[in-house]
């Protein structure tokens, strides 16, 4: 049984992700055709992070919670499985989003829920914290889309344009929460 908690940003180092496994097998992708439409294409790749990233990672998750969003964590066993983070401050007019900016569930414990529990906990968050939806960049791998669809994502109404220039190849998602 996972135990699901808020992390301080004292808690946040390379460290807390020793035992996780980010590795996703990635064979096909959602993508725009020619006449601007979603349709479904192989891409095989493996998508992993470096030591590199996993530092920056830390970085950006610690600077997550130094500014007033939040990191929420999933433990088995004491071990951190899986996590997702909120940052703070309120976007797109009226929209009032608040920007789900991961998560991510170790390739050892997917499957199980605990990707569902974690959003689940970032979307009462932001709800409590003044946002009418919740904003993602979202990796455009099917099985990942699938995940936030059965979650009520949708295509986001207005792109952040920083999402989107950084990463073309992501689904811009926004999940309704009244």
């Amino acid at each position: 049984m996972a135990e699901y908690r808020p992390l301080a940003a004292d808690e946040i180092d390379r460290e807390l992700f020793r035992s996780f496994i980010r590795r996703q097998v990635v064979v096909k992708c959602w993508r725009r055709d020619e006449a601007g439409g979603w349709v479904v294409r192989d891409d095989p790749f493996i998508d992993d992070w470096s030591e590199e990233d996993y530092h920056a990672l830390a970085s950006c998750l610690r600077n997550t919670v130094q500014t007033g969003g939040v990191v929420y964590a999933a433990f088995v066993g004491g071990v951190l499985k899986g996590f997702t983070s909120v940052e703070a401050g309120l976007f797109g007019g009226e929209q009032r989003y608040l920007d789900l900016t991961s998560i991510h569930v170790s390739q050892d414990m997917r499957g199980g829920g605990m990707g569902k529990a974690l959003f689940r906990l970032a979307r009462d968050w932001a709800r409590a914290h003044g946002a009418r939806k919740l904003y993602i960049s979202a990796h455009s791998a099917v099985e990942t889309q699938a995940f936030y669809r059965s979650l009520g994502c949708v295509e986001a109404e207005v792109y952040h344009q920083g999402h989107a220039e950084a990463e073309p190849f992501d689904c811009q998602l926004e999940c309704p929460l009244a």
